[in-house]
């Protein structure tokens, strides 16, 4: 691993970061919450820190797959850990821990808090909120490689370790250019839906708030009662839409916006997400409506459609108290929580394709058992899906289940019941962010042991980052061999190619 290229792009990210603190300071100026000197400081030590980095490591060559995962996981690490800096500056969250844990649910776009009143942070700490999910929705590594020539150098390995889904497709043969379309369509999509909201009744504050959170499939909301808030079905109709639209593979947008709608239907994987979305909305209603929870046909389809798409596409916000409703949805939601949107979408979970994937491996053993010499394979699109991505889908979903088994068993460790616990690591492990129990719709994640807040923090990192680039860093071989870092205070920056 090239240990100086790694830092060097390490603290240009933050050198990013600090200008994006500067974003919320018109919201305080304008709502006199008093934020002003907490952002600016926010902005200084971040700027500091990255200064330091990048002027100190210098690159010692292109970087290679380990240093892609290397500056990934350790950026989205240094982006959560700063990112806490306005929330502990304030004073609001006096316990970093939480700070962090706020951070690190924002950037993950997991929008799980710790706050029982979130209109306690004011206007310019809930824009913050906010911001963190959008940048992280695409991927903030995505965005540098977009705006900042100087991470071009090695784009693709950045692309592969950030991008979510089993198989990563260039729009175009520059990736640069590629994160500049998935950037733009993002941004336009943001911008309709803000515009709608304000149609339909929301201040701009709440408006531009509620698009940045909707379209990176966060669900941080201004208002501790999320959307029940403004108790509209016009705006409940208009974020599912853009919950279901953020939950799409944004390749397929593309293709949309040039006039080619009939890529949507064609796409097995978008088939089977929209399948899904009318099954579980049909099954929450039938049974909402048999528990005469409730009665009227539009207000049964409101509530039922808003969270089977809020859950599915891990956007995580609320219109009813779920956890209230039918054991039976209680536990269906659970379920739904490991199908996250589609690959290449804004949104969490396993991904419907490796789902599709998982569910045509399996009929293929069952015949191949009936009949022993029948020759067939898993075909994605009429194509033959090779065996190293069945390997790797393989290998995700048996992963994501040992670390929901770990993780779930240490929260029961430090005293939670079994639903609180084994619901908070599928909310965090797939960026959800509400679970059931103690943690569920109405409840959040405050009054938990430390050691839990970090755990969950852990899995929110793991989730949002598709589990093997954080993993990988932690298997010895993945540090052997590694290169001594290069670094001066002066010294002009060694360009030359690394030799192995």
């Amino acid at each position: 691993m090239k240990t100086g290229t790694v830092f060097h792009i390490l603290g240009r990210l933050l050198l990013f970061l600090s200008v994006t603190f500067l974003l919320p300071v018109p919201f305080s100026v304008y709502f006199h919450d008093g934020q002003v000197l907490v952002f600016l400081q926010s902005a200084i030590i971040t700027a500091i820190v990255g200064g330091i980095l990048s002027w100190m490591f210098v690159s010692d060559g292109e970087l290679g797959h380990r240093d892609g995962f290397a500056v990934v996981t350790f950026g989205w690490l240094g982006l959560a850990l700063f990112g806490a800096l306005p929330f502990s500056l304030s004073g609001i969250i006096p316990s970093f821990v939480d700070c962090f844990f706020e951070s690190m649910s924002g950037v993950t776009t997991t929008g799980s808090t710790i706050l029982d009143n979130v209109e306690i942070l004011g206007p310019s700490l809930l824009f913050w909120r906010s911001l963190i999910q959008w940048l992280g929705g695409m991927g903030i590594i995505v965005l540098s490689i977009a705006i900042l020539p100087m991470l071009g150098i090695g784009g693709m390995q950045l692309f592969k370790a950030e991008v979510p889904g089993p198989t990563k497709d260039r729009l175009t043969p520059r990736i640069a250019n590629t994160a500049k379309i998935l950037w733009g369509i993002y941004a336009l999509l943001t911008l309709i839906e803000m515009f709608l909201l304000i149609v339909g009744g929301m201040t701009f504050f709440d408006a531009i708030c509620h698009s940045l959170t909707t379209m990176a499939t966060g669900g941080f909301s201004t208002h501790t009662e999320s959307i029940a808030y403004f108790d509209s079905a016009y705006i409940d109709g208009v974020i599912t839409l853009f919950m279901f639209l953020a939950g799409i593979n944004f390749a397929l947008h593309f293709h949309g916006l040039k006039g080619k709608f009939r890529n949507y239907i064609k796409n097995e994987e978008f088939r089977f997400y929209l399948s899904v979305t009318i099954f579980v909305t049909v099954v929450i209603m039938i049974a909402n409506y048999s528990a005469h929870i409730y009665t009227g046909f539009t207000e049964n389809f409101r509530y039922a459609i808003f969270q089977t798409v809020a859950i599915q596409t891990t956007t995580g916000y609320g219109t009813a108290d779920f956890d209230s409703w039918p054991n039976l949805l209680r536990l269906g939601f659970v379920i739904l929580m490991f199908f996250g949107g589609c690959a290449g979408s804004t949104g969490g979970g396993m991904k419907h394709v490796r789902l599709l994937l998982l569910w045509r491996y399996f009929k293929v053993q069952m015949v191949q058992l009936v009949h022993p010499r029948a020759v067939s394979s898993v075909k994605l699109q009429g194509e033959r899906v090779s065996n190293e991505v069945m390997q790797s889908i393989l290998g995700f979903f048996f992963l994501t289940v040992l670390i929901f088994i770990i993780s779930s068993l240490a929260l029961a460790a430090q005293g939670l019941d079994i639903i609180t616990a084994t619901s908070a690591v599928v909310a965090t492990l797939h960026n959800i962010g509400p679970g059931l129990g103690k943690v569920g719709s109405t409840c959040n994640f405050g009054h938990l042991p430390d050691f839990s807040k970090i755990l969950l923090s852990f899995c929110m990192l793991v989730g949002r980052l598709e589990l093997y680039t954080v993993v990988i860093l932690l298997t010895p071989a993945f540090w052997r061999e590694c290169k001594a870092p290069h670094y001066s205070w002066n010294q002009k920056k060694d360009t030359g190619e690394d030799k192995e």
